[in-house]
């Protein structure tokens, strides 16, 4: 049987994602409050060329819109940037109706449920890891995925089939790894780039050097 590529909206997988997200649909009932599934372009996964991994949704992000990196900082500044690099098209609007096309490109998380204080235990990104190899393997034509964060970044090494070792994270780093190239880069949240440890024009040299690849 094939495995999904998505949980169900009421995932039980991991028992304390669960919880927390039971939680906010009680006090936030208008919010999203479930697993956020994989952002395609138009034309679905079979279209897709650049696959970008991050942590897990944000609370009041991607948990709150049910879009992954939508309604925080960290979106505002990977949606502006991968507009910039012609991987997107429309404007952004922080919404999940914005309009926002991607091209030949997907988002997602490698822990489809929003963790307590943005942190995921490694049982739940052990376990949730089944559904992203699932969407890799939906994905013909990929080409090259970006993984943000060392956590996304390791797990994604392991999806693969590769030992974390002989892939480690760096940012601007590329490896070779399942047959893909594995580009990583420091997350785009709010703390990385106050506290300088990234700065717009990092991340945006990341993903010239993803779109020349491409080419």
């Amino acid at each position: 049987m094939t495995e999904p590529t998505e949980p169900d909206r009421n995932c039980n997988l991991c028992p304390r994602l669960h919880a927390f997200i039971a939680s906010h649909r009680e006090t936030h009932p208008d919010w999203h409050n479930a697993p956020v599934g994989t952002f395609y372009p138009k034309d679905g996964p079979g279209s897709v060329r650049f696959l970008i991994v991050g942590l897990a949704p944000g609370l009041r992000g991607a948990n709150r819109t049910g879009r992954p990196f939508t309604g925080d900082f960290a979106g505002d500044l990977l949606y502006g940037t991968i507009s910039r690099h012609g991987f997107s098209r429309g404007a952004f609007a922080a919404r999940p109706d914005d309009g926002v096309q991607l091209i030949e490109t997907a988002i997602t998380n490698a822990v489809r449920c929003v963790p307590p204080e943005n942190k995921p235990v490694g049982a739940e990104i052990n376990t949730c890891r089944r559904f992203l190899s699932a969407s890799i393997q939906a994905m013909p034509r990929l080409r090259a995925i970006l993984t943000l964060g060392k956590i996304a970044h390791d797990s994604t090494v392991r999806t693969l089939g590769e030992r974390v070792a002989a892939h480690p994270f760096s940012h601007g780093g590329r490896t070779f790894a399942g047959g893909f190239t594995v580009f990583s880069s420091y997350h785009c949240s709010r703390y990385n780039t106050n506290t300088g440890r990234l700065t717009e024009e990092m991340f945006a040299n990341v993903f010239k050097d993803i779109a020349a690849f491409l080419k």
